[in-house]
């Protein structure tokens, strides 16, 4: 079968990874792709966004299933173009993927069938976020309505810092249009973790939990960005609290969603918090994490092909995953000015000859030019490791991070620090 990929980061590099294991795969292509993708199949220059093209190529191509990475083509409706066209693509549609798009319409969602979140107030207007912010006198989260690339979050130690933070989002407009409108809510206590579980509409197939690292700099200090590493599986989420999980938030907010006439056929992701009072979520997204993808995708061990294609299909109660028990650790290399700056672009070297069975360097900001890996900004690159141990798997992927080199290259050093298991 031959598949198409959209999208151009480490998300979609590590899919990739998994399309070419399947002994199913044709040929693949990916939608624009990265320089690592350009290893596994064939890019397609272009916008990911672009539906036409997308369209184009599927049918060109005889593609037989099309796999979506980003938010903002579901967002665009890129699943609803395709099934008009009676072509298989896994991706929720665009009234589906509202639940990430409009984090007011996923709050809503969620107060009015009990699904435990913080509490909230949503805003358009500056003066009335600033009287609201005003009358608090606790730590806030201020956030971005609309899609900000996962760095649309600004945690506020105080309302002073809030009051600030609408200002520059509502105001100064530092997410543009994302920033039209704004969530104003409690700052929630406790451990973050990471869900996904892939849906057909009816069936709810919950992957292995991972945990992803927000903030920029060592000790959760900095802003929040898209992602600066993951680890899988975390002992943070045990069996009880998947299951608490499954039952009050997964489960009703599929039904939720059913209940509006809305069909979700996709990945739901769900941010938590895993708070004193039990799991409370902090954000839902309508496709794989990044870069919770880089670490799951080493640990897993079926047909990846199979399982898609039986989302699509209607099929996924006759699915079953298997997994390696070993600990998986990616480590994000970023550009100098990640997440506030572009940086130019710069040589990459010290890449490793390839993946191999237990690690894999999943390129993100890179492109070709003239046989060499170039940095583009941004994520750069996603080292991931497998180990016995997550402290194996750490030493594994920081010595490898070690011997990569490029200009203004910045990662954490404190990655799985936390959570080692013997």
């Amino acid at each position: 079968m031959n598949v198409l990929v959209i999208g151009a980061g480490g998300r979609e590099h590590a899919l990739c990874h998994l399309l070419a294991r399947s002994p199913r795969l044709g040929k693949l292509f990916i939608l624009p792709g990265n320089a690592g993708t350009a290893a596994l199949g064939v890019n397609i220059p272009g916008d990911a966004n672009d539906v036409g093209l997308a369209l184009s190529v599927a049918r060109r191509e005889g593609v037989g299933l099309t796999v979506v990475g980003p938010e903002e083509p579901l967002a665009l409706g890129i699943a609803d173009a395709f099934r008009a066209a009676g072509l298989r693509i896994f991706g929720p549609s665009a009234a589906a993927a509202r639940i990430e798009a409009d984090k007011g319409y996923a709050k809503q969602v969620m107060r009015q069938h009990a699904i435990p979140t913080a509490e909230y107030r949503e805003f358009s207007d500056y003066g009335q976020a600033r009287k609201y912010i005003s009358s608090r006198d606790e730590p806030l989260v201020v956030k971005a309505a609309g899609l900000a690339k996962g760095k649309g979050v600004i945690m506020c130690a105080d309302p002073a810092e809030a009051i600030l933070a609408a200002e520059r989002i509502l105001r100064d407009r530092v997410f543009g249009a994302a920033g039209a409108r704004i969530i104003v809510e409690e700052r929630l206590v406790g451990r973050e973790a990471s869900l996904m579980a892939i849906v057909d509409g009816h069936t709810i197939l919950v992957l292995e939990p991972a945990q992803d690292y927000k903030r920029l700099r060592d000790g959760d200090e900095g802003p929040n960005t898209g992602g600066m590493g993951s680890f899988s599986p975390t002992a943070f989420l045990d069996q009880a609290t998947l299951r608490q999980v499954e039952e009050q938030i997964l489960v009703p907010v599929v039904d939720a969603l059913v209940r509006e006439g809305v069909h979700y056929c996709g990945v739901l992701y769900v941010g938590l918090m895993l708070t004193p009072g039990g799991p409370k979520v902090l954000e839902f997204n309508c496709r794989f994490g990044d870069p919770e993808t880089q670490a799951l995708v080493m640990r897993l061990r079926s047909d990846v092909l199979d399982v898609l294609e039986a989302a699509c299909d209607g099929r996924l109660d006759q699915m079953e995953l298997t997994w390696d028990a070993r600990s998986a650790l990616c480590v994000v290399m970023a550009s100098a000015g990640y997440p506030e700056k572009s940086s130019p672009p710069a040589v990459i070297s010290g890449l490793p000859e390839g993946p191999s069975d237990d690690l894999a360097v999943f390129h993100a900001g890179t492109t070709l030019e003239g046989g060499r890996v170039m940095a583009t900004g941004g994520r750069v690159l996603g080292v991931t490791a497998l180990g016995e141990t997550l402290h194996a798997a750490r030493a594994r992927a920081y010595a490898v991070v070690d011997g990569i080199r490029f200009e203004g290259a910045r990662c954490r050093r404190d990655l799985g620090l936390e959570a080692h298991r013997t």
